[in-house]
């Protein structure tokens, strides 16, 4: 097995530390600790939402995420549970929304499908580092933004050659296809060497095994990947754009979307979403920045 092998096998290794069966290998990387509990609102609390009136019918939110982005949005494999910074602003959230941790079920969906699930019903709001933009304003609503990233490059450890996006032509980069990252790279730097899949873990992978020079999204999902194995991956440079990160919402439920701005407020405010960031996200080692503010329309 060579060195780029066995990489590409400690890093699927990491993906699915905590499965808590005999013989598993320890986890590597920062761990997560204690996580924050928010105190459950009425179910009465919003009125005039027919998303939520649907959640209160069917007994249960359905939230979209991601499942592979470590200390964000990451599923474990044997367990099915979701954990993460987006996991936690989810959950504290629907709390407001008067749905407790045991009625929020969650479902991953593909960055190229969001605006879809959510024209469609197949989730009630989506939580998973979406890029608040004007294109996608036009097919969904937003609320937030409740953290602030920037598009950033990841390479192998000994890589000198990429420092930034401007060194990129003629190498192999990764992003998810459909992504504002990928959409960049496509549109600002086209003499790169483009390559799409649906999730991160899959760029990762081909990185670390040198199918591909870089991967390339918001500098908060590759914080992630860099902190579970520090010793193969690094962050190049500096990222290069401003990404803020809101919770998706069906387009005319605007009822959702603002109950949703208040409930973010709230927790900024009594420092649950500190609390949350430090024990998740702040695992990679960035300390938690301050709350962006929240844009109300």
């Amino acid at each position: 097995m060579t060195r780029k092998t066995v990489g590409a096998a400690l890093l699927a290794l990491l993906l699915l530390a905590g499965c808590g069966k005999p013989g598993t290998p320890p986890p590597k990387g920062p761990q997560p600790s204690s996580l924050p509990s928010y105190q459950v609102r009425s179910t009465d609390a919003v009125q005039g939402s027919p998303t939520l009136d649907s959640a209160r019918s069917r007994g249960h939110l359905v939230v979209g995420a991601k499942e592979d982005q470590p200390y964000l949005g990451q599923k474990n494999p044997a367990t099915g549970e979701y954990s993460g910074f987006d996991i936690e602003i989810a959950r504290m959230v629907a709390a407001d929304l008067g749905f407790g941790p045991g009625q929020v079920q969650f479902r991953t969906i593909a960055s190229a499908n969001r605006e879809t699930a959510l024209q469609n019903g197949q989730v009630d709001y989506y939580v998973g580092t979406y890029t608040i933009n004007d294109n996608r304003k036009k097919l969904v609503g937003f609320a937030g933004p409740y953290f602030v990233a920037g598009q950033a490059l990841l390479v192998r450890k000994h890589e000198d050659s990429i420092r930034g996006p401007q060194d990129l032509a003629g190498k192999k980069v990764c992003s998810a296809a459909g992504s504002t990252p990928y959409q960049r790279i496509q549109q600002q730097y086209p003499k790169a060497h483009l390559v799409g899949y649906d999730t991160y873990s899959a760029c990762v992978d081909n990185l670390i095994t040198g199918q591909v020079d870089a991967v390339t999204t918001d500098n908060a999902i590759l914080q992630g990947y860099a902190a579970k194995v520090p010793d193969e991956l690094k962050i190049a440079g500096q990222p290069f754009s401003t990404e803020p990160y809101g919770i998706g919402t069906p387009k005319s439920d605007r009822a959702l979307r603002l109950a949703l701005d208040d409930a973010l407020a709230r927790h900024e405010a009594n420092g649950d979403w500190k609390a949350a960031y430090q024990a998740t996200l702040g695992l990679s080692g960035v300390p938690a920045p301050v709350p962006p503010p929240i844009d109300r329309y």
